[in-house]
């Protein structure tokens, strides 16, 4: 073993005396930082109980849903901590854990979960389990119950919950929830109505008023049984009971029609399908294979919109990259050049759309596009009527242009500092042995800067790949396609294009948004990677 102790000086019992002060040794770690009772510890004390406060109400809530998975994540994450901050041996896990916890959190299981979501039919109509769903379809396609009786009923609340007081035919006071069943409880009953429920608030008829659309569609059930029926509500104080025109058998797993006699039984797709292929709604959430990532070339409406958009996804990066890089490079030799006057006014003014916000750039850009009242048709060119923001090749065009004007100043900046980096004896040398200007720029200026600037110019690929807030503040992706069943159109990249699957066309299909999350995801890590692989070859110039 390692000794784990230092060495102090004691002074001499004599000062008086020439020996020299005697050491003993202190074993290390007994005023360890980790635990004495310092201004510091005492703050690290209160940080931490108050993130193991909120780590074990997380806890506690994921207990209650039955989700083990972040119990356990927390679990081990809070014990993590505290062995971490107050051990004497763990300094360097100190600094750590906070990015270790929030790269697990924010990036190893978002990219775990968008690949699950990838391989199921997880989107509207699929959100949820099989039992929610019988739930929510027995729930659906309830009516009333004839000649059954109606029950004198009391709104009542208990937090954010609401639930219903029923008297029934026998007398017996009941309530429950939307979760929990009617059970008899011990209430105040004055002229056959429910006037105080023990631990719950009674509405009045101002609060039911406010809270209507709420309350009449709350259903309580009499049992966990959906055959059992439920009481609904008009008007807030009589309810009626309502079964199920669908009869659910546990023992077949089949839902039947009541009055067709149409039998459902659970289909691949994660819904119940009669035999003619009509299905109940919701259905449930199930694995699907490679589905989601066939969806978009086997499905004739996309195809071709598809096909598109992935090619003009590549050449809107590309061409983003290539234009930018260029105009920052022309500008940056210009303004490198010393006999250039004022060149720090000018290089001040050239960064000023790159200081700006480029979203609130995107719609003051689209505003000057606009056919009608924008600008450009007005102004600068007399009033013409150009679709620059209709037309699926003017939007386009648009699009990079104004990408441009954003792109070129960060281009501008990082190609001046590489050109001020270059060795001002090299090009010297080169002019001295007969080069000329683009000689010089070619085969000595560009080689150089490319060994800065090429691992940059990949980001920007990247970037401009997923550039999402260029495309839905500029144009929305329009003009759109017709004909397709997503929301999608000419101007659309692959990210704007999830977004649309995702959230923009009327039905949200989060498992293949989630399929080509990751069609994007490996597309440009294979870019980069090639990338990289190639400016290696840079570096040995």
């Amino acid at each position: 073993m390692t000794d784990q102790s230092t060495v102090q000086e004691v002074a001499p019992d004599d000062p008086g005396t020439a020996r020299p002060p005697r050491r003993r040794r202190v074993p290390r770690g007994t005023t360890s930082h980790a635990r004495s009772f310092s201004p510091g510890f005492i703050a690290k004390l209160i940080l931490i109980g108050t993130v193991d406060a909120l780590g074990v109400y997380g806890i506690l809530s994921a207990w209650a849903v039955s989700q083990w998975g972040i119990l356990a994540f927390l679990v081990v994450a809070l014990a993590g901590a505290n062995w971490a901050y107050f051990s004497r041996r763990m300094l360097p896990a100190k600094y750590l854990v906070p990015g270790l916890v929030f790269l697990v959190v924010y990036q190893l299981f978002a990219m775990a979960y968008t690949g699950y979501v990838a391989f199921t039919n997880y989107g509207d109509g699929h959100n949820s389990t099989k039992a929610d769903a019988i739930t929510q379809i027995a729930a659906q396609n309830e009516r009333r119950v004839e000649g059954s009786p109606a029950l004198p009923l009391t709104v009542v609340q208990n937090g954010d919950e609401l639930g219903f007081a029923v008297v029934t035919e026998d007398g017996d006071a009941q309530v429950g929830t939307a979760e929990q069943p009617f059970e008899d409880v011990d209430a105040t009953v004055e002229s056959g109505r429910i006037t105080e429920v023990p631990g719950w608030e009674v509405l009045g008829f101002a609060q039911v008023a406010a809270d209507q659309e709420a309350i009449t569609s709350l259903r309580v059930p009499f049992s966990d049984d959906p055959a059992d029926g439920s009481v609904r509500t008009q008007d807030g104080s009589t309810g009626y009971v309502f079964q199920s025109t669908l009869e659910y058998d546990a023992a077949s797993d089949t839902f039947t029609d009541a009055e067709t006699g149409t039998v459902y039984t659970p289909g691949e797709g994660g819904n119940f399908v009669s035999e003619d292929g009509q299905r109940l709604t919701p259905g449930w959430r199930v694995g699907v294979g490679f589905d989601n990532f066939t969806a978009m070339v086997t499905d004739s409406r996309m195809a071709g919109p598809f096909a598109q958009i992935f090619v003009w996804t590549f050449a809107f990066a590309f061409l983003s990259v290539v234009t930018t890089f260029a105009l920052g490079l022309f500008l940056a030799i210009t303004f490198n050049e010393p006999r250039v006057r004022g060149r720090k006014v000018y290089r001040s003014l050239l960064i000023l759309p790159y200081a700006f916000p480029g979203f609130l750039s995107a719609l003051v850009w689209r505003g000057m596009l606009n056919e009608r009242f924008g600008l450009i048709n007005e102004v600068l060119l007399g009033g013409a009527s150009i679709p620059w923001l209709s037309d699926p090749w003017l939007a386009k065009a648009a699009i990079i242009g104004v990408n441009l004007w954003l792109g070129f100043p960060y281009m501008f900046l990082i190609c001046t500092g590489a050109l001020q980096s270059i060795p001002h004896d090299m090009t010297e040398a080169a002019r001295i042995d007969g080069a000329g200007r683009w000689r010089i720029f070619r085969s000595l200026t560009l080689p150089l800067l490319m060994v800065s600037v090429a691992p940059l110019l990949i980001s920007s690929f990247a970037f401009n790949f997923n550039n999402f807030s260029l495309i839905y503040m500029l144009t929305g992706g329009g003009p759109n396609f017709v004909g397709t069943p997503y929301v999608v159109g000419h101007t659309d990249i692959l990210i704007s294009m999830v977004y649309s699957v995702a959230f923009e066309s009327g039905v949200k299909q989060y498992g293949v948004a989630s399929a080509l999350s990751i069609v994007i995801f490996l597309i440009v890590g294979v870019i980069s990677y090639l990338g990289f692989r190639r400016t290696r070859t840079l570096e040995e110039i």
